[in-house]
């Protein structure tokens, strides 16, 4: 069974955020989340991304890196779109990562180093026709960046306009396209 560090994404750790973590933990994987908002939750992405700006983003990235330190370093770094900056940066820099699963967000590789690791696995999930993750930052390019560099990246686009859509406590939920996400990822992890 895999050890998973899940960041949350810009809305918090929502409900629908802490039962995709119970999911992890009910197919028995150890599931460590930290939380970077100090118990704060947004009723909207814009609301989350405002409130992580007023922090920083690099703030906001050393919290999340300080949260690794005293978990063994055989982790699956895994992030919900604000979430998967610390989880891509981990993946790319501390040794012995198991595996990254990026969900509703991808990071342009150069950013945490000029290549993704050898010996680590990536899994990239985002709906192919939500603005956030296909024109606001760039990062469905940044996924096929990533993709294109390794053999070890796959990259799942689903039908769909919504941000969050695996949270199941959000209205961007999306079931079925949440339970093939899911089943993608517990797939992933029963490899690790």
């Amino acid at each position: 069974m895999a050890d998973v560090l899940l960041f949350h994404h810009a809305q918090g750790q929502t409900p629908g955020f802490l039962a995709f973590a119970d999911e992890l933990r009910a197919a028995g994987h150890t599931v460590h989340t930290p939380d970077l908002f100090d118990g704060r939750t947004f009723d909207s992405v814009e609301e989350g991304v405002a409130h992580a700006r007023e922090i920083g983003f690099g703030k906001l990235l050393e919290l999340g890196t300080r949260s690794a330190d005293g978990l063994p370093p055989e982790l699956v770094y895994a992030g919900f779109s604000l979430g998967a900056m610390p989880a891509q940066s981990l993946a790319q820099t501390r040794p012995g990562a198991r595996g990254a699963l990026l969900l509703h967000s991808c990071i342009p590789l150069g950013e945490f180093g000029p290549a993704w690791p050898d010996g680590v696995p990536v899994q990239i999930h985002g709906m192919d026709a939500d603005p956030w993750f296909t024109e606001e930052d760039g990062d469905l390019d940044a996924a096929r960046s990533l993709v294109a560099s390794t053999d070890q990246a796959e990259l799942f686009l689903y039908p769909g306009d919504q941000h969050l859509f695996a949270d199941s406590s959000l209205a961007a939920y999306d079931r079925d396209a949440a339970a093939l996400l899911t089943r993608r990822v517990l797939d992933f992890l029963a490899d690790r």
